[in-house]
């Protein structure tokens, strides 16, 4: 990646950062706000390098649960392992395919969703945590799957990440 490319990935990350965590929440309830961030790294997953895409997912997830004040730790751990696994099965997909980056997108929040909820289960003593994360995982899944096909559709998308 060219230092261009990388300027201009950087600011796209700091925009969704800033879109998530200042704009949509006043506009948009909740449980239909979209996880950007996700989104992003399932495209960092798909299309870029090993040792650079694994760097990002963690620190994409540190950022998501610094700004979302969840545990410290709880979505970067979901994201590496995340990352991990399409980056194991990714070389043998066609990854450029519109229609697997959405799929994608959809198996990653509810695999992130089962992840969040295992590990906040086994580690904090909260009864009614299954409760209110069970509510909001068909609205998300759907608004993270619009997201990511309206992504698809953009000239920019057909890009390469990296120069193999």
């Amino acid at each position: 990646m060219n230092r261009r490319a990388a300027l201009l990935f950087f600011c796209l990350i700091i925009a969704s950062i800033v879109i998530q965590v200042s704009l949509l929440p006043v506009f948009i309830r909740p449980p239909f706000k979209p996880d950007l961030l996700l989104i992003i790294m399932v495209y960092i997953s798909l299309r870029g390098s090993f040792g650079a895409g694994a760097f990002m997912a963690t620190l994409l997830g540190i950022a998501n649960d610094v700004f979302s004040g969840l545990y410290l730790g709880l979505n970067a751990v979901t994201f590496l392992i995340s990352f991990l696994v399409i980056r194991s099965v990714s070389d043998r997909l066609y990854a450029d395919s519109a229609i697997l980056f959405v799929l994608t997108v959809a198996g990653v929040t509810l695999a992130g969703f089962t992840m969040n909820l295992l590990l906040l289960i086994t580690f904090t003593s909260s009864p009614g945590i299954a409760y209110s994360m069970l509510a909001d995982i068909f609205p998300r899944l759907l608004v993270n799957a619009f997201i990511a096909s309206v992504i698809s559709v953009f000239p920019v998308f057909e890009c390469q990440l990296e120069a193999s």
